[in-house]
């Protein structure tokens, strides 16, 4: 691995091989989502738990501060809406030179495998490592479904992953689902987990990012199960102890309570 790409990693992902990296970029294609209407307010008070920002150019340009920020992965695809008709129909939306000038540590970009876009996805994917590899980029590739959330499924998204990795993503971010273990077991590049199944408490949001770990994940790029939480500093936190201190559910909850009630 040349030295920028090495670099670029080491900046994402930490000593102990694991990550968590919070996405922000949810207004590419929902408009101002709940809890991030001001993305400012809801970035500052957890960057110093992050890993990563995950995030649009116009965002990053107008909501985080140069001079006090964390690696960031730029989102580089889009052209797709909620109210469109069909949000698999992403193109690649920012160029690497642009990507280069914002200095990131990496960019990534949605596949929608199975649907009517499933090929310029991932062409879209085969074109960004080309230029990533060319300038020491790593890319990460999401796994997207869109609307269909039913696709969340341990066969599919093992298809997914693989085709990802296959096509030169050097990471992959996809759903946690039951038997997580046959997602990461038949991906070659690290696994980072955004959010799961519909949960209710936090406790099965700490479950779930538990088991993942535990199955080959090194880590998360969760947003709304972080920042639309009442508490979502404590979240953050009880979150990171799972991943770089190997906390139990139990006692990130205990975590989580104790940071709430301060």
């Amino acid at each position: 691995m040349e030295w920028g790409m090495a670099n670029r990693m080491a900046q994402l992902i930490q000593r102990d091989g694991r990550c968590l990296f919070l996405p922000v970029d949810h207004g590419y294609f929902q408009g101002p989502t709940r809890k991030l209407e001001e993305p400012r307010k809801t970035i500052e008070p957890l960057l110093p738990y992050a890993d990563a920002l995950f995030i649009t150019r116009g965002v990053l340009r107008s909501s985080v501060d140069p001079d006090n920020t964390k690696p960031i992965i730029l989102r580089v695809s889009g052209g797709a809406s909620m109210v469109g008709k069909d949000l698999a129909n992403e193109g690649l939306t920012t160029s690497m030179e642009e990507a280069i000038r914002l200095n990131v540590s990496a960019v990534g970009l949605s596949i929608f495998v199975g649907t009517d876009y499933e090929r310029e996805s991932l062409l879209n994917l085969a074109k960004l490592v080309d230029e990533g590899e060319r300038y020491g980029i790593p890319v990460m590739a999401v796994t997207a479904v869109g609307k269909e959330l039913e696709k969340r499924g341990a066969r599919y998204l093992a298809l997914c992953c693989r085709i990802a990795a296959e096509l030169g993503a050097r990471v992959v971010k996809t759903y946690w689902c039951e038997d997580f273990d046959r997602v990461t077991g038949g991906c070659p590049v690290p696994v980072v987990m955004a959010g799961g199944p519909q949960v209710d408490t936090e406790l099965e949001v700490f479950e779930f990012v538990y088991d993942g770990i535990q199955k080959g994940a090194i880590g998360v790029n969760l947003g709304r199960n972080i920042w639309q939480n009442d508490f979502p500093v404590a979240m953050i936190r009880a979150i990171r102890a799972i991943i770089h201190e190997n906390a139990s559910p139990k006692e990130a909850q205990e975590l989580y309570d104790s940071i709430k009630n301060e």
